[in-house]
């Protein structure tokens, strides 16, 4: 399971060191695709496979099925840690999650969200981000 909030900050090149908490579960090859709330999301191959598995699932028909399957699988990189443990982010992920420097890469349970640092600190201090709220929620997802 991914925990955790990590700092680090993003090459010249586009390159990110994964943390190394993260680099064990995720594996030799891994995949990221753009996420909501304008984050990356990293999936191990398992995952991503069963994430594929779910839109596949949605009939064709269905406009916002198309959609979703084109959000999320026409963005997708299939990545593999270099010897550094770095990930080269594409720049088309990088422009739609506005990343420039600095990132925070969060455990999410099942995968790895990265964000630009402003965009995170943005995310924490909105207004909408009530903690009665979220308790509300938990208690309606019955968790």
């Amino acid at each position: 399971m991914f925990i955790g909030e990590y700092k680090h900050s993003i090459d010249d090149k586009g390159r990110l060191i994964v943390p190394a908490k993260f680099r064990s579960l995720l594996g030799e090859a891994f995949y990221i695709t753009k996420g909501f709330d304008q984050c990356i999301f990293v999936y191990t191959e398992d995952e991503w496979n069963k994430f594929i598995e779910k839109l596949n699932n949605n009939p064709m028909k269905k406009k916002d099925a198309r959609r979703i399957q084109r959000f999320f699988i026409a963005s997708a990189t299939e990545c593999m840690l270099d010897k550094q443990g770095r990930i080269l982010i594409p720049s088309h992920l990088r422009d739609y999650s506005e990343i420039e420097k600095e990132v925070i890469l969060i455990g999410v349970s099942n995968r790895v969200e990265i964000w630009s640092k402003e965009n995170w600190e943005a995310y924490n201090e909105d207004d909408d981000l009530d903690i009665s709220d979220l308790a509300e929620d938990m208690e309606d997802l019955d968790i």
